[in-house]
């Protein structure tokens, strides 16, 4: 594994070089800058169930986390953000012009490697990247005539489910795997990435910043409706603690400091964390079930391991 995620570090900096030096430098800013490198990492251990080395394992997950990359700027200037990864984010550091079209540099790129790899992944990575965009859209309207827990669900499924569900399923297919295997771990791949954007949503309220590598209550900060905010605002405990942290979060974005530290510490001792917590645990486990068709094996304790890790991240 550690020796695979290597090759993709190296064959990352190769994918996004371009002619131009500047397009270099902006497209490899995000790369330089890290991450957990979950997607490669799914490809990578996906493979494992069929033959790890083939060489069409390292280039699958290349274009998973290309596709991934160009996301986030994308994401960045939608968000106005101003960080990511540590680093000035892309559009803070150029323009927003810049991110969105070094955004769109990097999905070509993914998909010209893509078209080494067969037309049936650039089949998937354009479906996927079609989902991409509806969840995004989603988000940005706003639920209509539905509940916003669900419409909350739908679209992480959307936004990070379907990107991860086709990075294990890459791995299977690129690793050989037999079709069985390839549709257990895809269904795996998007329950798991959902419990992982839902565990990272608690952290951001749960744990403090050495732990989650953030300033806590961002979220709650900048007004993002997550899905513990979401369980206490559908809430109809009367309890004085549910009905102040209500009417904190009922005005929108908590800027002032000590609303919104009065609301952090409202949110650390409520129900609605301990829901979220389990919701977590549900999709782990949902997760978890998925493996089943796939033979025994470390590549399987691997994933179950994941399960685990998710799972008990946020207590």
């Amino acid at each position: 594994m550690r020796q695979t995620l290597a090759v993709v570090e190296e064959e990352l900096r190769v994918g996004v070089k371009s002619a131009d030096p500047f397009v270099t430098e902006a497209a490899r800013h995000l790369v330089d800058a890290g991450g957990k490198r979950f997607r490669p990492l799914l490809v990578a251990l996906g493979a494992h169930f069929g033959d790890p080395r083939s060489p069409l394992v390292v280039p699958a997950a290349v274009v998973m986390e290309l596709t991934h990359l160009a996301t986030l700027y994308h994401d960045d200037v939608m968000d106005e953000a101003l960080v990511r990864r540590g680093a000035p984010s892309a559009n803070s550091r150029w323009t927003n012009s810049v991110a969105i079209l070094v955004g769109d540099y990097l999905f070509a790129r993914a998909a010209d490697i893509a078209a080494e790899l067969g037309p049936e992944a650039v089949r998937l990575q354009a479906r996927t990247f079609a989902r991409l965009v509806h969840g995004q859209i989603a988000e940005t309207v706003g639920p209509r005539d539905e509940d916003p827990v669900a419409h909350y669900l739908d679209v992480i499924s959307e936004k990070t489910g379907s990107l991860i569900a086709t990075s294990a399923r890459f791995g299977g297919m690129f690793g050989g795997a037999a079709p069985e295997h390839i549709e257990a771990l895809a269904g795996y791949g998007e329950t798991i990435g959902v419990a992982f954007q839902l565990s990272d949503d608690l952290l951001d309220i749960a744990s403090d910043s050495i732990q989650s590598g953030k300033t806590p209550g961002t979220d709650l900060r900048e007004g993002v409706p997550t899905l513990p905010v979401l369980y206490a605002m559908a809430s109809d405990d009367a309890d004085a603690a549910s009905t102040r942290l209500r009417e904190i979060l009922a005005a929108g974005p908590v800027t002032d400091d000590a609303l919104h530290a009065e609301a952090l510490g409202l949110l650390r001792e409520s129900p609605a964390l301990k829901r979220a917590r389990e919701t977590v645990r549900m999709y782990a486990e949902d997760a978890r079930s998925r493996l089943a068709p796939l033979t025994d094996g470390s590549p399987k304790r691997a994933l179950e391991s994941l399960c685990d890790f998710i799972a008990d991240r946020t207590n």
